[in-house]
């Protein structure tokens, strides 16, 4: 084999595994929905940056401001979907059972329109509910039986951020993730 030809493989080789490493690595990422219908006329933004971020343990939502709203009210909504193992044991201290358990948790806001037709728009947080938060929910098939938690097992399966201006039906942000 040439050098050349010794060349042009390892290059190739390296191309190849610098692909895959870009697209196969990268975190999912949120899908973010302007909707300008479902806003008064002239809205923006003003400052800020309209995102949300998750990681396994919960999801964070920036702050922004919006303009050219007027005197229309808005709510924030900040939905969570965590997925969580939950292990049955017997009366004997044997794990018989594992599931998993779907907790949801909601955060709402309603956000005033301040002068200037501007909206002042704060950052929203959900953070993974502890254990006892997740039993309060989870059961197992046989009554006789106790559920818990598997360490580490509760973790962010999905969320939905929007904002709805009042007198509107569908939200004029809508963001989806993770």
């Amino acid at each position: 084999m040439t050098t050349s030809t010794r060349t042009l493989r390892i290059l190739c080789t390296a191309i190849t595994a610098l692909f895959a490493l870009l697209f196969f690595s990268g975190t999912a990422s949120a899908v973010t929905t302007i909707s300008p219908q479902n806003a008064p006329s002239g809205t923006h933004l003003q400052t800020g940056e309209i995102n949300c971020v998750a990681s396994s343990t919960g999801v964070s939502c920036s702050q922004f401001e919006l303009a050219g709203v007027g005197n229309t009210n808005a709510t924030v909504t900040l939905a969570v979907t965590y997925s969580s193992t939950i292990e049955c044991t017997n009366k004997g201290g044997n794990v018989v059972e594992s599931h998993e358990h779907d907790v949801t948790t909601v955060t709402s806001a309603v956000v005033t329109s301040s002068k200037n037709g501007r909206l002042a728009v704060p950052a929203q947080t959900s953070t993974a509910p502890t254990d006892a938060q997740v039993l309060q929910s989870a059961d197992c098939p046989n009554p006789n039986w106790t559920p818990t938690v598997q360490p580490g097992s509760v973790a962010v399966e999905s969320f939905t951020y929007t904002l709805t201006f009042a007198g509107f039906t569908s939200p004029y942000i809508t963001i989806t993730g993770p």
